[in-house]
């Protein structure tokens, strides 16, 4: 059985510095018939539970920890005692969200996740947030790029936590040496490809 991607959107709102906003997140699955992974659980974990269904769920796997990204995670994890990574650098914000539970493990730049057949390579790619991270799937000529690269250009670096020029180091060190035709699925709007954005950054 061929690894294959599920898209999920999920809305709900993103809080952070005193405001709230409304949001739409793409929540990804990445796996084949008989287990998968999850991709930032996002908003809804009764849809993301439907999705995965009957599949082994091997780890919920966090790009960052804003809330938005991660305020599924007990549902999910809950039902299937599937662990949670996240880079340690996130923890901050992870524990706005969740207080009560930690990160199962940590992920780390450079750290190899398998899943039927194929491998997710972690990138550190800070600057939306300290332990942003981007997984890199070469067999499927994609990359997950959470919050740190969308169709357009850069994610937000406007608050708490996030920094602009290590945000565009990080795109121009670690993702646009990726090959250009790698499709970018983000985690909010379309999808696009590192060589339509590379020209933007």
């Amino acid at each position: 059985m061929a690894a294959r991607i599920d898209q999920l959107v999920t809305s709900g709102t993103f809080s952070l510095d005193g405001g709230t906003w409304d949001v739409d997140n793409n929540v990804w699955i990445v796996g084949d018939d008989a287990e998968c992974v999850v991709i930032d659980p996002a908003h809804d974990g009764a849809a993301i539970l439907k999705a995965v269904g009957e599949r082994r769920l091997v780890a919920i796997l966090c790009t960052h920890a804003h809330d938005d990204h991660i305020d599924a995670v007990p549902d999910v994890q809950d039902v299937t005692a599937a662990p949670t990574y996240l880079h340690p650098a996130d923890r901050v914000l992870w524990d706005r969200t969740h207080p009560e539970r930690s990160p199962s493990h940590e992920l780390a730049d450079g750290q190899r996740i398998s899943i039927a057949g194929i491998e997710l390579h972690v990138l550190h790619t800070p600057g939306h947030s300290p332990g942003a991270v981007c997984l890199f799937a070469p067999d499927l000529g994609t990359v997950f790029s959470g919050d740190t690269l969308f169709k357009g250009g850069p994610g937000a670096t406007g608050r708490s936590f996030s920094d602009h020029p290590t945000i565009i180091d990080s795109i121009t060190t670690k993702l646009l040496n990726l090959p250009a035709e790698t499709v970018v699925r983000t985690g909010h709007g379309e999808s696009t490809t590192i060589g339509d954005e590379a020209g933007g950054i």
